[in-house]
């Protein structure tokens, strides 16, 4: 994939609509609850006869946060009721065992995830409990080669704590910053100080963290042009090894907590643009190198080396440079995907906990793969992860003339490739510098499920 990127605000806003993130294919809207427990099973025991069986992902959902951040859309409770978090790990550790029962033992654990809600509402102990739950029903990978990444609220945690992470195991940290702009920070309900940030970056240096990122949003009430160009003077200093910069979606019909937003401290459509404009300058001129889908890593990170030599990986939490894994999802509303199928546990607590109760696991939906979703799935990752789709790699593989089965994909192209976003050569697409930010718009093309009333359900592409 070409490194450089191109910012054509006038293309950007040609193609700014809804459209799917593609962190799995099918999407989300396609699960459905004829997907029950013991296909869930199925696919477990599936995994474990594959000739070649897969390393084992997981990701666990802690759901409890200590205060209401108003932008935020995830599956999320709102409590400073601590023992709630006590109840909640009572059945966790039911499910993890649960759920190690049905991989074999010979498969590693190399990759695991927390995040929420806030993973960090739980205590050094309680956390510590979850670790060692996982390593008994699990063959855990003990080596510093495996991804243990937390997802950190530094408004929860101290520098002494990040040591204590590192110790149990953790080798990737994401600190959630959004904005270092105090009236932003009021709007949103999410006060933070730099100082607090940088003391736990260091912290992290220190304790010698494999990766450390941050995330941002931007379009966020009261921003603006100059305040967000500080925010990213201060990003910059802190020289983080992973930036995520994503884009507000304000929805407020759909989501409760954005009510809360006042209307007419959002910052203009335009100046969203502007926004992201000027991310995408300054993180690049800082010497940050564009992974796609909102995602810059300096030049010597695993994800760039990755992306530059045909290893990366995407899945729900995003890019990753571990090989492929049957991913299982722990915790209510978490979601996996172990061998042709995707699966996802019930959104409410007291479900969660019944169905726990029965003896059952909490899957409520899910989605088998069929050879045509597996075919598409392998274009849109190579797409996401390559920025090229090799059409005869994807022959060889799949037995199909790419030009044939994909004519009306293609068909659809015509205008991305007349506008310069991407080229269709002899065997090969390949996506052009300026079309990068639209990668999304051009994996919509190889969906086979997307129509008008679906679309409507995503955020927007840029």
């Amino acid at each position: 994939m070409d490194q450089t990127m191109a910012f054509n605000r006038a293309l950007v806003e040609k193609y700014d609509q809804p459209g799917p993130r593609y962190t799995s294919y099918p999407t989300a809207p396609q699960f459905h609850s004829a997907f029950a427990i013991d296909d869930y099973h199925a696919a477990a025991r599936a995994s474990n006869e594959a000739r070649d069986p897969k390393p084992l992902s997981v990701y666990i959902h802690i759901p409890f946060c200590k205060s209401l951040c108003y932008y935020c859309a995830c599956n999320k409770i709102i409590t400073q009721k601590t023992h709630r978090a006590v109840e909640y790990l009572d059945y966790l550790k039911r499910e993890i065992a649960m759920q190690g029962a049905l991989f074999d033992k010979s498969r590693k654990l190399t990759q695991l995830h927390f995040g929420g809600g806030t993973p960090t509402y739980l205590t050094s102990e309680q956390l510590g409990e979850v670790m060692e739950a996982l390593r008994q029903a699990f063959n855990m990978d003990d080596s510093d080669a495996h991804e243990f990444s937390i997802e950190v609220d530094p408004r929860t945690i101290d520098p002494e704590r990040i040591q204590v992470l590192r110790e149990q195991g953790f080798n990737r940290l994401s600190f959630g910053i959004q904005d270092f702009d105090e009236d932003v920070q009021r709007a949103v309900n999410r006060l933070q100080s730099e100082e607090q940030v940088r003391a736990l970056v260091s912290a992290a240096r220190a304790a010698q963290f494999k990766s450390v990122s941050v995330d941002l949003i931007y379009g966020l009430p009261l921003q603006t042009v100059a305040s967000f160009d500080r925010t990213l003077d201060k990003i910059i200093a802190l020289r983080p090894d992973r930036i995520a910069a994503y884009s507000y979606a304000h929805l407020p019909e759909r989501v409760r907590a954005q009510r809360l937003i006042r209307r007419e401290d959002m910052p203009p459509p335009e100046r969203k643009l502007e926004l992201l404009e000027l991310t995408i300058q300054r993180l690049t001129q800082a010497g940050y190198v564009y992974i796609g889908m909102d995602h810059f890593a300096l030049p010597d990170d695993e994800l760039v080396l990755a992306r530059n030599n045909g290893t990366l990986q995407r899945n729900f939490q995003g890019y990753s440079t571990h090989a492929d894994c049957d991913l299982i999802g722990l915790g209510v509303s978490s979601i996996g995907k172990v061998g042709d199928s995707y699966s996802q546990s019930v959104k409410e607590l007291s479900q969660y906990y019944g169905r726990l109760d029965e003896g059952m696991l909490p899957v409520q939906r899910g989605y088998r793969l069929n050879d045509d979703d597996r075919l598409r799935r392998e274009v849109i990752l190579d797409l996401m992860c390559l920025g090229r789709i090799d059409f005869r790699d994807i022959e060889r593989r799949h037995g199909i003339v790419f030009r044939d089965y994909f004519a009306g994909a293609l068909a659809k192209l015509d205008e991305p490739v007349k506008d310069g976003l991407v080229t269709i050569e002899d065997d090969a697409l390949v996506l052009l510098p300026q079309g990068q930010l639209m990668m999304r718009n051009i994996a919509m093309a190889f969906d086979a499920y997307l129509d008008g009333e679906q679309q409507t359900r995503f955020s927007r592409t840029v």
